[in-house]
Order: C-alpha cells, then sequence, then structure tokens
C-alpha cells in the first residue's frame, strides 16, 4: 500500500472523525462542523478530498466513516498526538492545554524517526521515575 501524502489539515479531519466515531455511533458533516469549529462548507470540501483520496466513505448526506487506510492513518496521528502531551506534560511539566495546542502543531511535522526515539526516552523516563 502506497502512503498517502495529505496535508496536515486533512489529518486533523481523519483524526476528528477517528474520535467523533469512538464516541458516536455515527459521524455527520455537522458533528464534525462542531468539533472541529469551522464551517460546514470547509468540512464539505475537506470530505470531497478525503473521498477522492480513498480515505472517507460517505453515502449522499449519509455518515462519515473512515475506510481502512483512513483509519490507520488517523490512528498514526491519534498516536503521535498522545505520545507528544505525554512527554509535554510528566516529562516537561507543561500545563494540559497548551500540551494540547501544541502536540496539534508539531503532529503533523514531525518525523517517525523522532517519534520512536521519543516513545524509547519516555519508556526509559517512566521505568526511572
Amino acid at each position: 500500500m502506497n502512503q498517502i501524502d495529505i496535508s496536515p489539515s486533512l489529518q486533523d479531519y481523519l483524526e476528528t472523525i477517528l474520535n467523533l466515531s469512538n464516541e458516536y455511533e455515527t459521524v455527520r458533516v455537522t458533528d464534525l462542523a462542531q468539533e472541529m469549529n469551522v464551517a460546514k462548507s470547509s468540512v464539505h470540501q475537506a470530505v470531497t478530498q478525503l473521498k477522492k483520496t480513498g480515505l472517507v466513505e460517505q453515502e449522499p448526506y449519509g455518515p462519515l466513516i473512515l475506510t481502512k487506510e483512513g483509519e490507520n492513518i488517523a490512528k498514526k496521528v491519534l498516536e503521535k498526538h498522545h505520545l507528544l502531551v505525554k512527554f509535554f506534560t510528566e516529562v516537561l511539566d507543561v500545563d494540559y492545554n497548551t500540551a494540547q495546542k501544541d502536540a496539534c502543531l508539531i503532529e503533523h511535522s514531525i518525523s517517525p524517526v523522532t517519534v520512536e526515539k521519543l516513545i524509547n526516552f519516555l519508556e526509559h523516563y517512566i521505568q526511572e521515575n
């Protein structure tokens, strides 16, 4: 399977769809717009792009459903987000709200090598503390 290169903004949409689908039975465009604090027209544009890349499926006016590949990408973004928040709050003692905002900014650009080193660091840090 080829790695799809999607923008940080579209990654945020995938991550939010995943979070909402874990919380609710179905995810609608309205739910996504409300959660992301954006206009429904913005969601429609993003969903159109995500459908073109095969990451989201949606019948006309139906719920949003992540494809397997869309779900995999969303889970990777979410894992990086949680890892960064954990590092910021537990190691650097950054307050939770700031850590959340910073993680959102960094999660899209951090390299897999750095993520792996961060995981190793946290595992050792937690064992020692």
